[in-house]
């Protein structure tokens, strides 16, 4: 394995694809590395299931090498002992990983076992003059944003779900080299019985290409059942603004903002939300942003890419009977997103 410096992405795979926030931490990883002039790798752990071409396939998210170590997937230690593995012998700078229970588990032991700084729920990342990494994170409940620097190497960045767009090149492949380490006496306590299976927004926010979501102009939470509508024929999912689920009328799992997930779907459409500082947190990795509103003056229209005033209980039914008689559940504005 030859030594390069650069920075380092974990990318989880399940069942012969890759998380969508792993994709997006290969590609915040491959950002950062060309700013500064180095190369971005990923790596993953697995067995058989990791074959070339699936791996060299992060190559088109801008990873340059692929390191791939067999070990059991899904376990926090074994990915461990193998990312540490190759942060010693690179030495890469940082370490980048996507959101989620396990990636924070893996970041945090990372980041102990060599000696670096880690910073979790991440919502962006920039490079200051110097070449440094500078990293923003929510604090206080999410009343503030905290601005993180790291005083020690490695540096460590848990991203926060849906926070790192994933970008992909056509055309890229990358390479793909086996790593070889000792694992740890610890390493092989646990073992994997069953993959859970999780369902409802939670899971769906964060994978979605398309998000819509309802705020306080929806009126209530009958009004969410156009929004289920529009979603299905658009072959999305529903999400909510904060004042919408503590209104009740739809299920706080399902909320994205500042308090809530940041999401990252190729086309966010945005029905009666005002557009505040707060929500607008949530989705500013969204590929394009739809908005309809009644209120003309709505803040969102300042920063949605499109915008639509009217009523939405005449212009969502509309909608959903011209994309049903389309008989086509991808708008024509979705693929210039890409």
């Amino acid at each position: 394995m030859q030594p390069v410096s650069g920075v380092l992405a974990y990318a989880l795979h399940n069942e012969g694809s890759f998380h969508r926030d792993s994709l997006g931490a290969v590609s915040e990883a491959a950002r950062l590395a060309s700013e500064l002039g180095e190369e971005a790798a990923a790596i993953v752990v697995g067995g058989d299931e990791l074959d070339d071409a699936l791996c060299a396939s992060l190559g088109r998210y801008g990873a340059r090498r692929v390191y791939r170590a067999r070990a059991p997937a899904g376990l926090a230690e074994p990915a461990v002992d193998a990312i540490a593995s190759v942060m010693r012998r690179g030495p890469y700078r940082y370490a980048l990983l996507g959101g989620g229970l396990l990636g924070v588990e893996i970041g945090a032991a990372l980041a102990a076992r060599l000696g670096g700084g880690v910073t979790m729920e991440v919502i962006e990342a920039r490079l200051t003059g110097s070449g440094d990494l500078v990293v923003l994170r929510s604090a206080l409940r999410d009343s503030a944003r905290v601005r993180v620097g790291y005083v020690g190497r490695p540096g460590v960045v848990i991203g926060r779900r849906g926070a790192f767009a994933a970008v992909e090149h056509d055309g890229s492949s990358a390479t793909v080299s086996d790593v070889v380490h000792e694992p740890s006496p610890w390493a092989n306590r646990a073992r994997m019985l069953r993959r859970g299976e999780r369902r409802g927004p939670e899971l769906d926010l964060g994978q979605a290409e398309v998000i819509v979501a309802g705020g306080r102009g929806v009126g209530g939470a009958e009004g969410f059942r156009d929004l289920e509508a529009l979603a299905s024929a658009l072959g999305g999912v529903v999400a909510a603004t904060r004042a919408a689920v503590d209104a009740g009328w739809y299920p706080y799992s399902a909320q994205v903002g500042q308090t809530g997930k940041a999401v990252s779907p190729r086309l966010y459409v945005a029905c009666g939300v005002s557009g505040a500082t707060q929500h607008r947190v949530g989705v500013q990795a969204a590929g394009a942003v739809l908005a309809i509103n009644r209120d003309a003056g709505a803040p969102i229209f300042a920063w949605a890419d499109m915008g639509v005033v009217g009523e939405l209980a005449e212009l969502l039914p509309r909608l959903i009977r011209a994309l049903s008689a389309a008989g086509d559940a991808t708008p024509p504005s979705l693929e210039s997103t890409t």
